[in-house]
């Protein structure tokens, strides 16, 4: 039995990102660790790399490598190809240029985010443009694509370890460019904890990658048997970043959607520009969870027909 429309002061908090309360705790008494330096040193084949605050900030540190002006546009392409775009993406390139979700004139470079743990399809393919070229790996930290380029065509590559992790803050920049010397300075205690708590969670990639694989799956199925079908096809090495299915029904009401879930305590939101709809789907959740969150859908569609 689960509790619908609970007491606003005794809901749950089940975010997109795994992190939780009771890891404040858990993190503060972690021993000083540099393991994940070993990890970023052997993916990335190389030490030209930065942790920062956020991913925003590693963003930023991407852009202002480029001599960027007013009149210059940065162009986002994206996986699904819909017109949304996070303002935490455009709010940093407000910051240098203008930005475009197709090909201008006056495109002086491409960024491409992978959106929802799923690769932008034809990676390689935008080399034709010989523009430079970044990626915003932000929800694809474990994600494949078939030819292996993601995280490799880009001069820069943008990670976020909220998404990912079950950490407040945290992102980080590699540079693909040879001849780039990083320098970023991050408060040193910061820093720290940052790579303490990634040197925790680490070691259990294969964990983290099978938990989401699995935790898609299970919600496919008991979303399917209300008649939802998913946004993504979920292939091969490819690890989710949430669940996204679509509301093909033109009389529910989305935001109202948005509104339901939230009421119950989850983090969840439209895909803005067409009729698709996230929750969570991280590692830390377990098919108890995964049955409250296809029960709150229910409730909604009962209370709305």
């Amino acid at each position: 039995m689960f509790i619908l429309n609970p007491d606003i002061y005794s809901l749950p908090s089940y975010g997109i990102g795994p992190f939780a309360t009771s890891d404040i705790k858990l993190h503060a008494a972690l021993p000083q660790s540099n393991r994940i330096d070993e990890y970023f040193n052997t993916r990335f084949d190389n030490n030209n790399f930065l942790y920062t605050e956020n991913g925003r900030k590693a963003i930023n540190l991407a852009l202002s490598y480029y001599d960027l002006g007013p009149k210059d546009v940065v162009t986002i392409l994206t996986t699904s190809g819909n017109f949304y775009i996070s303002g935490c993406v455009t709010k940093e390139i407000e910051n240098f240029c203008s930005w475009s979700r197709k090909m201008e004139a006056n495109t002086k470079l491409i960024f491409v985010n992978h959106e929802f743990g799923y690769p932008y399809p034809g990676l390689r393919d935008l080399k034709k443009y010989n523009l430079p070229l970044i990626e915003d790996c932000a929800n694809t930290f474990f994600s494949i694509d078939e030819d292996n380029s993601i995280g490799t065509v880009g001069d820069f590559v943008i990670y976020s370890f909220p998404k990912i992790f079950p950490i407040q803050v945290g992102g980080l920049v590699r540079s693909n460019l040879p001849h780039y010397q990083a320098e970023y300075y991050l408060e040193p205690e910061l820093k720290q904890y940052i790579k303490n708590v990634l040197s925790k969670y680490i070691p259990e990639e294969d964990i983290i990658k099978q938990k989401r694989i699995h935790n898609y799956a299970y919600l496919q199925k008991r979303f399917s048997s209300l008649g939802f079908n998913t946004r993504f096809e979920l292939c091969e090495n490819i690890v989710p970043g949430v669940f996204m299915f679509r509301v093909d029904n033109e009389k529910t009401d989305l935001p109202l959607l948005k509104k339901h879930f939230y009421a119950h305590g989850i983090q969840c939101s439209v895909f803005y520009g067409e009729r698709s709809f996230f929750i969570p789907c991280h590692q830390n959740l377990d098919e108890a969870d995964l049955d409250y969150f296809a029960v709150v859908m229910q409730a909604f569609i009962k209370n709305n027909n």
